[in-house]
C-alpha cells in the first residue's frame, strides 16, 4: 500500500476561521500541548467593590492600577495568557514591565457595567474611546468580549447578539483572535439565589453556546449549573451537553466562586471536554482582605500563584487540546503548508478577495536594475 501521508494544505485551517493572525494569537495563548491556562485581571466593577469594602472608601485610580499590576506581576509568569482591561490595566502593566514577554496579552473591549433595559437586562457596548483596532495596534494577542446573554429575555438577547456580531466582524477585519464570554443573569425582580434563576441557568449556558459559539475563536463559558443545586451526575450531563453545543474550543470562567469550588469545576470540565480555563476572582479575590500592600503582595506571590499552578496542572493533564476539538493532531499541524502566492488572497481588511494569484504559474519578470526578480 502506498504511503499517502504528506503536507496538509492550510485551507484546513482557513475553513476553521484560523487565518494567520488568529492562528498566531491562538499559538501565543496556548500551553505547549494545545490546552489553555489563562488568568483574568480585567474586572473593574467587582474589583472596585472589593477595594471599597476593604478600604471603607472609594479606591483611587492609582490604587486600582497598583492592584492590577501587582496581580499581573505575580500571576502572568505562571499562565499562558493574562486578560487585562484598557482603562487601568494594559498600558500600566506593559509600561511597568509586569507582563513577561513569554505571556500572551488578552484585552477586554467592552465597557464595565454598561446599559440596561427596562427589566434590568444588560445592553453592552464598547469601552469609551476603545476598539478592536486599538487592541490590535498595541500588539495584543487577542480580544475578549463579555456579552451577558439570556435567550429568554429577547430585547437584551437581540442587542447582545448584534454586539457580538459587530466585534466578531471587526476581529476578522483586523485578523486578531476573538474570545467570547457569554454570562447568564437574573432580570426583572429575580436574584441570583432565586430558584427560577438557578433552575434555568444550565440551559441558558448550553443554549447560549449553541447560539453564540460560531461567532468567536475560543468560547469562554460559565459552569453549566450550580453545585449543591444539582447533583454531580446532572452537572456531568450538563457539561457534556455544553461541549456538544460549543462549535469552538471552550474554556471555563470562574464567576467569582471560591477557589475550592472552582478547582472541582475545573476537574469536571476538563473531563467533559473543555480545553482550559480563563479564571479570575477564584484565584485572587481575597487579595484585598490582606491588610497592607506587603501582605497583599505576599498573598499574590504565594497562595494565588499556588492556585494558578494547581489549575494549570489539571488543565495540562486532563484538558482537551484546542486542535483536538477539530479532529486534528499536533503531527498534522506540523505538516501544514501554504502554497506559493498565498499572500495574494490575504486581504488588508479581512474581506474575501477571490483567486487573484498570478497566472500562469510564474509571473512575468520584474526588472529591477541589472537583476530580474520573479
Amino acid at each position: 500500500m502506498s504511503d499517502r501521508r504528506g503536507p496538509i494544505n492550510v485551507t484546513r485551517l482557513l475553513g476553521l476561521g484560523l487565518t494567520p493572525g488568529k492562528l498566531r494569537g491562538l499559538q501565543r495563548i496556548c500551553n505547549p500541548n494545545g490546552t489553555l491556562t489563562m488568568v483574568a485581571t480585567d474586572q473593574n466593577s467587582s474589583m472596585m467593590n472589593m477595594m471599597k469594602d476593604a478600604l471603607k472608601r472609594e479606591p483611587t485610580f492609582e490604587e486600582i492600577v497598583e492592584a492590577k499590576i501587582t496581580l499581573a506581576g505575580a500571576l502572568a509568569p505562571h499562565c499562558g495568557g493574562l486578560l487585562v482591561d484598557a482603562y487601568y490595566g494594559i498600558w500600566n502593566t506593559v509600561a511597568s514591565f509586569h507582563m513577561p514577554r513569554e505571556t500572551a496579552i488578552l484585552v477586554r473591549v467592552e465597557k464595565s457595567g454598561g446599559g440596561k433595559n427596562s427589566v434590568g437586562a444588560p445592553l453592552g457596548g464598547f469601552e469609551p474611546n476603545w476598539s478592536v483596532a486599538k487592541i490590535k495596534r498595541i500588539g495584543a494577542d487577542a480580544v475578549k468580549l463579555l456579552a451577558q446573554f439570556e435567550p429568554t429575555e429577547p430585547d437584551s438577547a437581540e442587542h447582545q447578539f448584534a454586539f457580538t456580531q459587530q466585534v466578531f466582524e471587526q476581529c476578522k477585519e483586523h485578523d486578531i483572535l476573538f474570545l467570547l464570554e457569554p454570562v447568564s443573569f437574573p432580570f426583572g425582580s429575580e436574584k441570583k439565589t432565586d430558584k427560577s434563576y438557578l433552575d434555568r441557568k444550565a440551559e441558558t449556558v448550553i443554549e447560549s453556546a449553541r447560539i453564540l459559539s460560531p461567532f468567536c475563536d475560543v468560547y469562554k463559558a460559565e459552569f453549566p449549573g450550580t453545585m449543591g443545586h444539582e447533583s454531580d451526575a446532572q452537572l456531568e450531563k450538563n457539561l457534556a451537553a455544553l461541549t456538544a453545543a460549543s462549535q469552538k474550543p471552550w474554556v471555563l470562567l470562574s464567576a467569582g466562586v471560591d477557589y475550592p469550588e472552582y478547582k472541582k469545576q475545573v476537574e469536571m470540565a476538563m473531563k467533559a471536554g473543555a480545553s482550559g480555563v480563563l479564571g479570575g476572582r477564584a484565584f485572587w479575590k481575597e487579595y484585598f482582605q490582606k491588610g497592607d500592600q506587603a501582605a497583599r503582595e505576599k498573598f499574590a506571590t504565594t497562595e494565588c500563584v499556588d492556585r494558578v499552578k494547581e489549575v494549570d496542572a489539571i488543565v495540562k493533564g486532563k484538558g482537551k487540546p484546542w486542535f483536538a476539538h477539530y479532529g486534528l493532531t499536533m503531527e498534522q499541524l506540523h505538516s501544514m503548508r501554504a502554497c506559493e502566492y498565498w499572500h495574494y488572497e490575504y486581504s488588508e481588511d479581512g474581506s474575501v478577495t477571490g483567486p487573484v494569484r498570478p497566472h500562469p504559474e510564474k509571473p512575468a519578470a520584474v526588472k529591477t536594475g541589472k537583476d530580474q526578480v520573479y
